[in-house]
């Protein structure tokens, strides 16, 4: 299972006179991922390096340090640690003491990593979305059921027979739901087809 931030979350650390404050936020999209990059970044600082990671999408930044010591890095904290949907930003303040290409890598990735480590975790949800038709008698029975199983109702819409509902839940929460309006209904419930509604 994977998790994302509940909360965003800061650390500042010093190593070798340089200041690092590392930054980490949740996000949900490459656009706001790279927003929060831009508000979290200082333009006095000597570097501000990212990288985030949604899903199977990632990026990262060196910001003007060598090649692979400060992005990757970075990076590399966040999937160690398990988290998906989130960016991290860690600015330095150059100190006057060189840190050499792998002092840089220990520093950047292991603010960014007791960052992380420290911060509130949430664990993201696999979600499934899919219809559902009932008669007019079951609608009570159907409504009544949704709030149990996490499930939330996207849209609604009325026939000769009844209604169908869209439907947006956990996935580990619908073959319960399913077996609750089977019986609850005598089987009348017809359900379409589940598809991954992503992660929530």
């Amino acid at each position: 299972m994977t998790d994302t931030l509940a909360a965003p979350a800061s650390l500042q650390t010093e190593v070798r006179h340089s200041r690092f404050l590392a930054q980490a936020a949740p996000v949900d999209a490459p656009a706001t991922a790279l927003s929060f990059v831009a508000r979290a970044s200082d333009p006095a600082a000597t570097h501000n390096c990212w990288a985030w990671r949604i899903g199977q999408d990632y990026r990262s930044s060196d910001d003007g340090e060598p090649a692979g010591t400060a992005g990757r890095p970075i990076l590399a904290a966040i999937d160690a640690q398990g988290y998906d949907r989130i960016a991290v930003v860690v600015t330095r303040w150059f100190g006057g003491i060189k840190l050499g290409a792998g002092g840089l890598a220990r520093a950047y990735g292991g603010a960014a990593a007791e960052c992380l480590r420290l911060a509130s975790r949430q664990p993201l949800v696999a979600m499934v979305e899919l219809s559902l038709d009932c008669a007019f008698e079951d609608l009570g029975a159907v409504h009544a059921a949704l709030p149990a199983h996490a499930a939330e109702k996207t849209a609604e819409s009325f026939h000769a027979e009844g209604a169908r509902l869209s439907l947006r839940l956990p996935a580990a929460e619908l073959p319960a739901l399913q077996l609750r309006l089977r019986d609850g209904t005598r089987d009348r419930v017809r359900f379409g087809e589940a598809v991954a509604g992503g992660l929530h």
